[in-house]
Order: structure tokens, then sequence, then C-alpha cells
């Protein structure tokens, strides 16, 4: 089994968000229920891993 990327748990992640967003009917972008909370918040950590992680590869800050 061959560990995923970052950028593949990232971009699952979005999916999942708007998965959710699509078929939940509390959820909207101001307030998230429970569930979309915490997707919405891991969606969040992995985008910010990411985005750091490639600032470091360019030498960006």
């Amino acid at each position: 089994m061959t560990k995923r990327s970052l950028y593949d748990l990232y971009m699952d992640a979005a999916a999942a968000v708007r998965n959710h967003d699509a078929a939940c009917a509390t959820c909207s972008p101001e307030r998230r229920c429970p569930p979309g909370h915490r997707l919405f918040a891991e969606f969040a950590r992995l985008q910010n891993d990411y985005l750091t992680r490639l600032r470091a590869k360019k030498g960006t800050s």
C-alpha cells in the first residue's frame, strides 16, 4: 500500500467539504453543522500544511 501524498489528502478533504455542503441543508459559508465543521477544519489544516510545504520548497515565507 502506497502512502498518499499531502496534496492528495488536501484534495480529498476539499471534495469531502464540497460534497457535504451540497447535501447538508444546515451548512452555509458562515455556519456549519458539527460534522461540516469537522470536515472544514480538517480541510483548512491540510491546506495550510500543503501551502507551508510549497513555500518551504520555493524558499519563500
